[in-house]
């Protein structure tokens, strides 16, 4: 017994149009999480290499907020920010911290952010300086 194959194509239709929406919500969700989780690790990178750049005797504030925002810079993240503390690094500074905040907007997105739009993702790195002789 052989059956017609167009009461079947009504359902194929229906359930493409329920599963479509669900599938395009996992895929940009996907997309804007793995985007927010680049960001992250690009900020503490960027704290992290700041924090270097501070450590080593004769560095400036200045030069640790620049390396920190470099590369943010490099990996096209607009809208963040390094601050350094202490502000002025002296001989005698016993450790150095870059605290670094990145807006989640949609310049730093691939797609418009929907979940994490407003936010900021801060971190921060405090390396203890290197000894003088």
């Amino acid at each position: 017994m052989t059956r017609s194959r167009k009461p079947r194509r009504a359902a194929v239709t229906v359930e493409f149009a329920i599963a479509f929406p669900i599938l395009l919500l996992f895929t940009f969700a996907g997309i804007e999480f793995s985007r927010v989780n680049m960001i992250r690790n690009t900020a503490i990178n960027a704290a992290y290499e700041g924090a270097r750049k501070g450590i080593v005797p004769g560095a400036t504030s200045s030069e640790c907020a620049q390396a920190a925002t470099q590369l943010l810079n490099f990996v096209d993240i607009s809208g963040g920010s390094a601050v350094v503390t202490p502000s002025t690094i002296q001989a005698n500074t016993k450790a150095v911290t870059v605290t670094v905040t990145v807006p989640i907007t949609s310049e730093n997105s691939f797609i418009a952010p929907q979940y994490f739009l407003g936010r900021n993702i801060v971190t921060s790195v405090t390396l203890p300086r290197e000894a003088t002789f």
